[in-house]
């Protein structure tokens, strides 16, 4: 039995922190790559995710690392990872924390 889907979605959201785009060097949600974590009451997850760039070469390895950190939480059942180019990333969706620890405003 999967626990309520809301703090499924949010222990999901948490563990993608432990995913770190290779060429930036930050977690993939601080990024602000991860648009959406949704869970169902099975324990099946849906993440809509971006990368920084349509051609990105981390791509394939981003979308992996996500659905095997999604997999590790308790009570998932099941991982599916949805990428989408809409709206485009840019630096903006970066949390302002990471973007302090970058040096960047």
């Amino acid at each position: 039995m999967a626990s309520d889907p809301q703090t499924l979605s949010d222990h999901v959201r948490f563990i993608l922190r432990s995913v770190i785009d290779p060429e930036i060097g930050l977690n993939i949600v601080d990024l602000g790559l991860v648009y959406d974590v949704k869970a169902d009451s099975e324990g099946h997850v849906s993440i809509v995710m971006t990368t920084t760039t349509r051609g990105c070469p981390a791509t394939g390895y981003l979308k992996q690392a996500s659905e095997d950190a999604a997999n590790s939480v308790v009570g998932v059942t099941s991982t599916e990872t949805q990428l989408t180019y809409d709206p485009p990333w840019n630096p903006s969706m970066i949390d302002e924390e990471a973007k302090k620890e970058m040096g960047i405003q």
